[in-house]
């Protein structure tokens, strides 16, 4: 008996986490700027008292999350919605699960010299996120809005060459997600991911001149390895994330800029 003792514990040390009970339990989790890392900042303090010990790692842009995952140096992530991860295991292979969701953050379209959709001048430099789903997101809003037409059954990750109709001739450019809230003093607009919108100082319901529905699906969720997707410190982990605690914090801190869906 003894000598099985000393397995278990020998296994516990080797891989980082604790038997049921979750004493000195710890979790690398990837995050990017803006109100993921705040509402991890949260989910950490809350956590340490399930025995949960949570180091947040932040990137600054949407690739490395997920490979970092995947290759084991993050034991979860929570920065992507289903239709990013869905693409990004398509295209790489990873062996990732959604373990939980957390929040919707809706996208807006900004402008420094604008008040409205209707005011965009033909020819308008339109700024959108360079990655497949983001890219897909910001079009179907312009759709959504009236500005353009895309082609049927294009689904959600269309791209400019899916622009069927586009009245007002919008010339579309095309940029890594994190360099949005700088090149508005370039374009006439741009679609801003609501986590860099908020790191640059804008808010989605104060600055945005149009703002997508809270009613889409780009859920943001919380992602394991396929292979801890039932272990019991991930379970632990995301019903702390889940509490009424954090969803309180998200209602009283974002005003409607992020809505909890849990």
């Amino acid at each position: 008996m003894r000598f099985l003792k000393t397995i278990a514990a020998a296994a516990i040390l080797a891989t980082g986490f604790a038997a049921p009970g979750f004493a000195d339990t710890k979790i690398k989790v990837g995050v990017t700027p803006g109100e993921h890392e705040e509402v991890m900042e949260q989910v950490k303090a809350l956590a340490k008292d399930k025995g949960l010990d949570v180091e947040i790692v932040t990137f600054s842009d949407y690739v490395l999350p997920n490979q970092a995952l995947n290759d084991g140096d993050l034991q979860l992530n929570s920065f992507q919605h289903v239709p990013y991860l869905e693409n990004q295991i398509k295209d790489r292979g990873y062996k990732l699960s959604v373990v939980g969701k957390n929040f919707v953050t809706p996208m807006g379209i900004y402008s420094e010299t604008l008040k409205s959709l209707d005011a965009l001048p033909e020819g308008a430099r339109f700024a959108l996120p360079n990655d497949p789903t983001n890219g897909g997101r910001a079009l179907l809003l312009l759709q959504a809005k009236g500005v353009i037409t895309l082609k049927d059954g294009a689904g959600l990750s269309v791209t400019p060459a899916d622009v069927v109709s586009n009245p007002k001739k919008l010339k579309f450019i095309e940029l890594d997600a994190a360099q949005l809230p700088r090149s508005l003093p370039d374009v006439d607009a741009a679609a801003i991911n609501t986590n860099y919108a908020l790191d640059a100082g804008l808010n989605p319901t104060d600055d945005a001149i149009a703002l997508e529905s809270a009613e889409s699906p780009y859920t943001n969720v919380i992602v394991a390895r396929t292979q801890d997707k039932d272990a019991e410190w991930v379970k632990a982990f995301v019903a702390v994330y889940q509490s009424e605690p954090i969803r309180k914090f998200i209602l009283d801190t974002y005003k409607g800029a992020v809505l909890p869906v849990f």
